[in-house]
């Protein structure tokens, strides 16, 4: 989604470290799996302890969104065994033939995953049969305490004046209009273009009121004191909180987005066992674990649930609880027209002089 941005030198350096073979096994075995992934969205030690257990050599690629991932799949040129994206487009892959169905006999540790994550993803892979849940999460407001006084409850105080400013915007079309939709009351998923533009409306209309429409940027400005209140992922909040404890986090009352981004393996993988080896191994208890104190986006192992301590796991910025998994919405794949529409309307935004 939209999230875990990683500098273009960093994701260099990460691709030649690990297609040089950082395991010491890895060499003998002349076994690969080609892997494309968020930024920063793995303990790149749980890389080299893959290598090590396995004799698989990892040969790791990243990318910023699944806009940007989605492309490099359906064109085949670089191929990959193993692509983390988010439901939406799993959903627009499946659609599209774009992945194998996974062999679960050689990811036995499926057996970790929450039921209830596995319920969820059904919204994208109805039959679970082509992906597994890696982590998820939701989409909300995260404030200054020191900078605003009153408690955040609603996706309305983003279009406060008195924080003119100080507000920031995701700048991905459907991330941004989650608040308007959600505020008037319509699915997050819409593509009526009367209700479209009633939500463009009330962006326009708070655009005077925003400092800069960003992704990663927020974390810096937010942790600073730069700015106010931003829309964020629950998935940062434990890092940000690290760098300024004045920050808190809420999914509105009028609720939001509710994700996962799960491991799916492409039509045209050619290391499917290797891809598949991958997938258990991240979801040994441990290993999920240890991604989750480097990563901090919830993770649905059970296994690494049973590991952290209470205070952790009653965080609902973390662990939101089926009180406000209720009241979130997954984002579904709305076709090419669909889409357009979207990004139409959020050039229009982007663009107008107000």
């Amino acid at each position: 989604m939209k999230k875990r941005m990683l500098a273009a030198a960093l994701a260099a350096m990460m691709c030649v470290s690990f297609t040089a073979g950082c395991g010491g096994g890895s060499e003998d075995s002349g076994e690969k799996v080609y892997v494309y992934n968020w930024g920063e969205y793995i303990d790149e030690e749980v890389i080299q302890m893959f290598e090590e257990e396995t004799g698989i050599e990892v040969v790791y690629d990243t990318f910023e969104t699944n806009e940007e991932m989605y492309p490099v799949i359906e064109a085949g040129g670089r191929v990959y065994d193993v692509v983390c994206p988010s439901d939406y487009m799993i959903e627009k892959m499946i659609a599209n033939d774009l992945l194998a169905e996974i062999n679960f006999d050689n990811v036995p540790n499926i057996q970790y995953v929450s039921d209830s994550i596995m319920e969820g993803s059904k919204a994208f892979d109805p039959e679970n049969k082509y992906s597994v849940p890696y982590t998820f999460g939701t989409l909300g407001i995260l404030y200054n305490t020191s900078m605003i006084d009153e408690e955040i409850t609603s996706w309305t105080s983003l279009w406060n004046e008195e924080y003119e400013g100080n507000i920031l915007m995701y700048n991905s079309p459907r991330d941004l209009f989650t608040a308007p939709l959600a505020i008037l009351g319509y699915s997050l998923n819409t593509t009526d273009e009367n209700e479209l533009n009633e939500a463009k409306e009330m962006l326009l209309e708070q655009k005077p009121l925003v400092q800069r429409y960003v992704m990663d940027q927020i974390k810096d400005s937010m942790i600073s004191g730069s700015a106010a209140i931003a829309m964020c992922y629950s998935g940062e909040v434990l890092q940000l909180q690290e760098g300024n404890s004045d920050l808190a986090y809420v999914v509105p009352e009028e609720g939001s987005n509710y994700f996962i981004d799960s491991w799916v393996i492409p039509a045209n993988a050619e290391n499917k066992e290797n891809a598949e080896a991958w997938i258990n191994f991240l979801n040994k208890p441990e290993i999920a674990l240890k991604n989750f104190e480097y990563i901090t986006y919830s993770t649905p192992n059970t296994g690494a649930q049973e590991l952290m301590d209470e205070e952790l796991l009653s965080n609902p910025a973390v662990f939101p609880g089926e009180d406000i998994l209720s009241k979130c919405e997954v984002f579904h794949s709305l076709g090419e027209e669909g889409d357009d529409l979207f990004n139409e309307m959020w050039m229009e935004i982007r663009d107008a002089d107000v």
